[in-house]
């Protein structure tokens, strides 16, 4: 069994950049910075920050240019993707990148909602069409109300 999966919660570090393939489908990057906090040897509080190169294809990247911008939190589901090539110097050069199945927008920094809003995946899609015209839910997933009976959890 295989298993390349990531899932990264952090802010946006530069707006997403938008383009097309030859083929006509919308592609957009952008990165994400995740912070991480730990103890050291000595007991000492240390903190860190990952950044991650972040890929979004078809829907979901028009989607992502036109809702993220730098400094807005977001969770992205997906794939680590490693590529090489040959630079102008002559030299290999690499990039790893998560390549997007699921994004969620974080809450609004204009204070508009809680929690994350869903673009992309088999949860509930977030809605451009102007449908859902209850703005008193945000930016907030529509959980199911159904009852979970712990017996039920095959673990």
């Amino acid at each position: 069994m295989y298993l390349n999966k990531a899932i990264i919660i952090g802010n946006l570090t530069r707006d997403p950049e938008i383009r097309s393939l030859p083929s006509g489908i919308k592609v957009a990057n952008f990165g994400v910075a995740t912070n991480r906090v730990w103890k050291d040897s000595n007991g000492e509080k240390k903190e860190g920050t990952d950044f991650h190169n972040i890929v979004v294809f078809g829907k979901q990247a028009e989607i992502a240019s036109s809702y993220l911008k730098k400094g807005r939190s977001v969770m992205i589901e997906g794939r680590i993707q490693n590529r090489s090539w040959d630079g102008p110097d002559g030299q290999k050069k690499y990039r790893s990148e998560i390549v997007v199945d699921k994004i969620q927008f974080g809450p609004r920094t204009d204070g508009g909602g809680q929690g994350f809003a869903s673009s992309g995946g088999s949860s509930s899609p977030l809605k451009t069409d102007g449908a859902d015209k209850d703005k008193s839910k945000g930016d907030a997933i529509d959980y199911p109300h159904e009852e979970i009976n712990a017996e039920d959890i095959p673990f």
